[in-house]
């Protein structure tokens, strides 16, 4: 299933029959990068030059019972994003690729340590950059505020935008389809 086929899912459109259900449960890891999907697409820099560094709170919160569960998360970046390195490293994530040049080559890295094949990979991407790592990826999404150019290119859009719960969103995602999020309530059955 590699390089996922079934283009222009919508998430109301997601049904328990369809292809993103077994892309879902073959997921190991989950990759994204810092510019759109982490930081919302903004870069702010204090009054020296340096980036000053954010994350939304419920997507820090998904990513460490993400990885409690047993999922491999990566971080990568094109360009120095060295400044998210203890924010993440406090979330517990070892895979950062902050200065990585090369998003694919970060992404290839990244299963060659983890031994993974793409179909076990999801990736989030928000833009043109990302179109070489969504290809590949066996579950390929999208934020809602993701470039229209995608749209038509990936497994899934999320509901979410990129630095505003779009992590947190696909990670439960895989975690319920997986049986391992935790936070699911279950009605009590009368018998």
């Amino acid at each position: 299933m590699a390089g996922f086929q079934y283009f222009g899912m919508q998430p109301s459109q997601a049904d328990p029959s369809s292809r993103i259900e077994d892309a879902l449960k073959a997921v190991r890891a989950l990759i994204f990068p810092v510019d759109g999907v982490l930081n919302g697409g903004r870069i702010t820099f204090d009054s020296r030059g340096g980036e000053i560094c954010s994350l939304s709170v419920r997507d820090a919160v998904a990513i460490r019972e993400a990885q409690k569960q047993g999922l491999h998360i990566a971080v990568i970046s094109e360009r120095d994003a060295e400044g998210y390195r203890p924010l993440l490293e406090e979330l517990g994530v070892q895979d950062l690729f902050l200065s990585a040049g090369n998003l694919l080559d970060a992404y290839e890295a990244f299963q060659q340590l983890h031994d993974l094949t793409d179909d076990e990979c999801a990736y989030i991407g928000d833009d043109i950059g990302d179109i070489a790592v969504l290809s590949k990826a066996g579950l390929p999404v999208t934020s809602i505020d993701g470039a229209d150019f995608l749209r038509n290119r990936v497994g899934y859009i999320a509901g979410y935008e990129g630095g505003r719960g779009c992590v947190r969103e696909i990670v439960e995602m895989i975690l319920i389809h997986q049986g391992k999020w935790p936070y699911v309530e279950c009605a009590d059955e009368e018998t």
